[in-house]
């Protein structure tokens, strides 16, 4: 771990990075049948922006979890010399170096079997993206038992797919990760965030489901297909709706607290059958559309075909949602579920999203009309927003009977009514728990959005107040400085990291020179210095030196005063200090530094 990401190949502090290989693997094998798994890669050229990159990054299932020696440069850390061509190994390499005559060139995607010679590959210049832009790259890779499918988050349709029989190239039980390598030319690979959902053999089962597929697979087609003809001769194409998944009606209509059910019909009328006219957004989950329905504007969000969270996500925020009653909170008026569509109908928030205020300029429209509408948003508008939100995040972890976490918190989730009231929406990577029972939610997938997600939960998995808690501080940065958090990829990089660079700042009492510029001073310089402080120390590196919301809500009602922070950034170190600590710092006593960890 470094820099809230994992680095596939490591970069030691001030050592060369040339010629390195690297392999981060799930700890425990596999018996695949199918899987699909979602990440985000980002390749750095290194030591400068400009430089010319190398080797590559890879995604892999292994049946070997050992890394093989001597498998840098054009190896990928996939095989070496004498593994090339025999190995128990698929890969989907990500390719910036043409390393072979047979590469297309070095920017290109490639399924590899056994070998680092890809048996299909795709030069990823033709449909504009660069793997070595030193940027955040969404790719999702899937496999349904007959085919693999490499998508990118920039195209529309799959850049390749593979009939692929992974028995062929692969044992019972794989592991499951990432590989990497530099040469003389150098590269940070780096795992943003990892999303793995498969299915497994179950121990002893496997003869078992082939058979059943070999014996039954005739009577279940002709049972299919009748039935099929009998509904389309008594329905009709237009009322045909085979349903793959009927327990989301029955897990929502089970809640005591489910919103009304709509029709499919009722919101294409009211959104224009989804005319593009009528988009407000586009969200991790789904596009959001205006509509009118009963004289009454409201906000449909259609959930994307493209994730497979799709279900869990959809069922989680009906019925998250509809058990939460407050004032800074998104209403969640309905939803529906037919012919494979998933739809939200919300409250609509005439303003949008913070984030196009604050990063945008977006105009100011308040509803009052008692002056101009202005391209900036006030210091006294931000500060009712930030406390909004801080009251909504409090109640999800205080105020409910199952505590509620939400797991992103981001400026683009805080939406804004006609009076700029803030309310908090996006409750599709939200989870409860009973308070009384446990700590925490723990998660397979590492789950929110680059940038917002505290350091431990890469390594951990879990989800805590804690986590919401950091999201928060970096939100209150953003709207103080007025500037989005910015990379994380070099620890020595202050310029381009939020906290790194409001804490360098905090540290040299220059921290009125991290207020956002455009607001020309004209704020409350005591508001502004709470603001910051309370933003770094809920983006503190360690989880337990973190306050809790009714603390910030405290602070920001004048009813406390902010927390004294040590003048150097402490170090992330896992496990974390001990819970006794958190008091010391809060008193200003001194902070043992650490040596920030190195990941691989």
């Amino acid at each position: 771990m470094a820099a809230d990401a994992i680095q596939v190949t490591e970069d030691h502090s001030g050592a060369p990075i040339t010629n390195l290989h690297g392999r981060i693997l799930f700890d425990r094998p596999i018996r695949l049948l199918t899987f699909d798994t979602t990440f985000v890669l980002r390749i750095s050229p290194r030591p400068l922006p400009e430089s010319i990159p190398g080797e590559g990054l890879a995604f892999v299932l292994t049946g070997d979890p050992n890394m093989p020696d001597d498998s840098s440069g054009q190896w990928l850390g996939i095989v070496n010399s004498n593994t090339n061509g025999s190995a128990q190994i698929v890969a989907v390499e990500f390719d910036t170096r043409k390393s072979y005559p047979e590469d297309l060139d070095d920017n290109h995607v490639g399924i590899d079997l056994g070998s680092v010679y890809s048996v299909q590959q795709v030069s990823l210049s033709g449909i504009d993206i660069n793997l070595a832009s030193d940027t955040d790259i969404t790719v999702r890779i899937q496999y349904d038992g007959d085919n693999l499918t490499v998508l990118f988050e920039e195209s529309s349709s799959p850049v390749i797919t593979r009939p692929i029989d992974l028995s062929l190239y692969l044992p019972e039980e794989v592991y499951v990760g990432f590989t990497g390598s530099t040469s003389e030319y150098t590269q940070l690979n780096c795992i943003r965030s990892w999303e793995f959902i498969g299915s497994e053999i179950p121990e002893g089962k496997k003869i078992w489901v082939w058979i059943v597929v070999s014996v039954v697979s005739v009577i279940v087609i002709l049972i299919f297909v009748s039935g099929l003809v009998c509904w389309k001769m008594r329905y009709g194409d237009d009322k045909f709706d085979f349903d793959p998944y009927p327990t989301i009606e029955e897990a929502i209509q089970g809640s005591s607290t489910a919103p009304r059910k709509f029709k499919l019909k009722e919101l294409r009328k009211a959104t224009g059958n989804f005319n593009s006219k009528n988009k407000l957004g586009k969200g991790g989950f789904g596009t959001v559309y205006k509509g009118i329905i009963e004289n009454k504007e409201i906000a449909v969000k259609k959930v994307s075909k493209k994730t497979t969270q799709g279900k869990q996500e959809f069922i989680s925020e009906v019925i998250t949602i509809g058990n939460l009653h407050h004032r800074n909170l998104v209403k969640l008026i309905g939803w529906a579920y037919e012919r494979k569509e998933y739809l939200l109908v919300y409250e609509y928030m005439p303003n949008g999203s913070l984030d196009h205020f604050v990063f945008h300029g977006d105009k100011l429209e308040t509803g009052n009309n008692n002056g101009p509408s202005s391209n900036l948003m006030s210091w006294g508008v931000r500060l009712r927003v930030i406390s909004g939100a801080a009251q909504a995040l409090e109640y999800l972890h205080n105020g409910c009977e199952k505590k509620v976490l939400h797991r992103d918190i981001k400026s683009s989730n805080i939406m804004l009514d006609s009076e700029f009231n803030a309310k908090l929406g996006d409750f599709g990577l939200a989870r409860t728990y009973v308070q009384s029972d446990q700590t925490h939610h723990s998660t397979k997938e590492v789950a929110g959005t680059p940038g917002y997600m505290a350091p431990e939960v890469f390594l951990t998995g879990r989800a805590t107040e804690e986590t919401d808690v950091y999201a928060f501080g970096i939100l209150l940065l953003e709207v103080a400085c007025g500037r989005k958090p910015g990379g994380w990829m070099d620890q020595d990089d202050y310029g381009s990291n939020i906290v790194k660079w409001v804490w360098e700042l905090y540290r040299t009492e220059n921290l009125m020179n991290a207020a956002d510029a455009r607001l020309n001073g004209d704020f409350n310089a005591e508001e502004m210095a709470c603001v910051l402080i309370l933003g770094l120390a809920c983006c503190h590196p360690n989880p337990n030196n973190r306050p809790s919301m009714k603390f910030v809500l405290k602070v920001m009602a004048g009813e406390a005063e902010a927390p004294e922070l040590p003048l150097e950034r402490p170090a992330f170190v896992w496990p974390p200090l001990p819970p006794s600590f958190k008091d010391k710092i809060y008193k200003g006593s001194q902070v043992t530094l650490f040596t920030e960890l190195s990941g691989r």
